[in-house]
C-alpha cells in the first residue's frame, strides 16, 4: 500500500513486530479517528485524513469503502466509486484510504464492509447504491460527534477538521432550562412544536407574542436529530428571542416531492392554517418581520418561494442547500430555475434571506449563487454562505443555528 500518511508508513516499516498493530489500535482508540495529519504539501490551509476501519478477523471482509458524504456521491453519480475503496496493509488487520481536505472541511461518513467479489462492492446502480447507504457502519473510533439517521439506518460519524465553522450550539447543555418538544397533529400533518423554557401562551395582557420559526422536513429536526437542545442554548444564551418552533413533517416521500416544489397549496396551508393554529395555541406572532420559514435542499427552494407567494407571512427566508434548479436541472434555458426569474422579474418584496450551500455541492452551487446574485441585484437584504461540506445534515444543523440567529436576533425581543 502506498501512502503519504507518517502514521501509516511507521507502521507498515514496522508491522512484523509483535504487538505492533495492537499499539496502533489502542492509539487510535485513545484518540479518536480519522488520523488527521499535517499537509504532505506543507499547506496550512490542508490536511492528510487517513480513515481507518479495522478488519473482524472471524469474518474478513473483501473490500471496504469509504462513504465521505457528497464527496463519494459525486463519484458514484459519475459511475467510479474506485477513489473511496479502501486498502488493506499487508500482515495486519487495518483497512485505511488517505485524502487530501481542506482544513475547514466538515463532513458525515461511514464505512460499507463487503464480503463477496470486489466488483459488487463497485456497483452504483441504484439498487446497489440503496443496499449500501442501509448497511453502511459509523466509525466505531471516531473523534467527532454522531449523527442519527431515519429509516432504521445506522447513525453516521462526522468528520470535523480544525478551521470547519464551530457548532457550538449542538450539543445539548446541562445547566441549560430544557423546553418541551409536543407531538401533535394540525389538519391531518404530523407537527413537533418545541417551546421555549417558560414558555406562556397567554400571559398577561400586553405582553408581546412569540416569534415563530416553521422548519420543514421537521421529521429530522425533531425526533431524529433533537434540534430542540439547540434551541434550548440559543435561547439561554440570548442569541435568539424565545421563539416557537414548528417543525413541518412531510408524510413520505411522494407527499414531499409534491409539497416542497413551489407548492402554492403547501405554502398556502402554511400560512392560512399553520401559522393561524400556532397564535391561537401557542401565542405566536403574525409579524412577518418576526416569522421564519427553513429547509433544506427541495425544502431551502420552498422556503424562499414561501416568502416570494406570502411575504405578509414570511418575512424570512432561511434556506440551506436550495434546489434552485428546479423544475429543470438544465442552466441557461427556458426551464430552469424558476424561482429565481421570479425575483429577477417581479417587483421587491419586504423579505429578507439567509442562503448557504455546500462547496462540495456540484449540482447546486451554481444555482445558489446566481439566486444570490439576483438577489442583491435587487436590492435584497442577503446574508449568503458557502461552506466546505456537501448536502449534509452534519453541515446543516450549525448553519439553521446560525440562519437563525442572523434572522431573528434583530426582530425584537418577544417575551422575556
Amino acid at each position: 500500500m502506498d501512502t503519504q500518511s507518517p502514521t501509516l508508513r511507521a507502521l507498515a516499516a514496522t508491522a512484523h513486530e509483535p504487538g505492533t498493530v495492537d499499539t496502533f489500535w489502542k492509539h487510535a482508540a485513545a484518540h479518536g479517528t480519522p488520523l488527521v495529519e499535517p499537509d504532505p504539501e506543507g499547506n496550512d490551509a490542508w490536511r492528510l485524513v487517513t480513515f481507518l476501519w479495522r478488519d473482524d478477523p472471524t469474518a474478513p471482509a473483501d473490500a471496504v469503502l469509504t462513504l465521505l458524504h457528497t464527496v463519494t456521491d459525486k463519484d458514484r453519480h459519475a459511475h467510479d466509486l474506485t477513489p473511496h475503496l479502501m486498502h488493506k496493509m499487508p500482515g495486519t488487520d487495518v483497512w485505511a484510504i488517505s485524502h487530501r481536505l481542506r482544513a475547514d472541511h466538515r463532513a458525515s461518513y461511514q464505512f460499507s464492509v463487503h464480503r463477496g467479489p470486489r466488483e459488487d462492492a463497485l456497483r452504483t446502480d441504484r439498487r446497489s447504491w440503496l443496499r449500501v447507504l442501509d448497511t453502511a457502519l459509523p466509525d466505531p473510533l471516531a473523534a467527532g460527534p454522531s449523527l442519527a439517521a431515519r429509516d432504521g439506518r445506522n447513525p453516521s460519524s462526522v468528520m470535523e477538521l480544525p478551521d470547519a465553522p464551530a457548532q457550538d450550539f449542538a450539543a445539548p447543555r446541562h445547566s441549560v432550562p430544557r423546553g418541551t418538544r409536543i407531538a401533535t397533529e394540525v389538519d391531518g400533518r404530523r407537527i413537533a412544536v418545541h417551546l421555549p423554557a417558560a414558555h406562556r401562551a397567554g400571559a398577561g395582557a400586553g405582553a408581546a407574542p412569540y416569534a415563530v420559526a416553521v422548519l420543514l422536513d421537521g421529521e429530522m429536526w425533531g425526533p431524529v436529530l433533537d434540534f430542540g437542545a439547540t434551541l434550548d442554548n440559543l435561547h439561554a444564551d440570548g442569541r435568539i428571542p424565545p421563539t416557537v418552533t414548528l417543525m413541518v413533517e412531510t408524510m413520505g416521500r411522494a407527499r414531499r416531492m409534491a409539497d416542497l416544489s413551489c407548492s402554492e397549496e403547501f405554502v398556502d396551508w402554511l400560512a392560512d392554517v399553520l401559522l393561524p393554529w400556532a397564535a391561537r395555541a401557542y401565542g405566536t406572532t403574525d409579524d412577518p418581520a418576526r416569522t421564519v420559514v427553513a429547509g433544506q435542499s427541495a425544502g431551502g427552494l420552498t422556503a424562499a418561494f414561501a416568502a416570494f407567494r406570502r411575504p405578509e407571512r414570511f418575512g424570512n427566508a432561511l434556506s440551506q442547500s436550495g434546489s434552485f434548479w428546479w423544475p429543470d436541472g438544465t442552466e441557461f434555458d427556458g426551464g430552469s430555475e424558476w424561482l429565481t426569474r421570479q425575483y429577477a422579474t417581479h417587483k421587491k418584496l419586504p423579505v429578507r434571506f439567509h442562503l448557504e450551500v455546500g462547496l462540495q455541492e456540484w449540482m447546486l452551487l451554481p444555482q445558489n449563487r446566481h439566486l444570490r446574485n439576483v438577489l442583491e441585484a435587487r436590492g435584497y437584504e442577503v446574508a449568503y454562505d458557502e461552506f466546505n461540506g456537501g448536502h449534509d445534515y452534519a453541515c446543516w444543523r450549525g448553519g439553521l443555528a446560525v440562519g437563525l440567529v442572523g434572522l431573528l436576533s434583530g426582530a425584537g425581543s418577544g417575551r422575556g
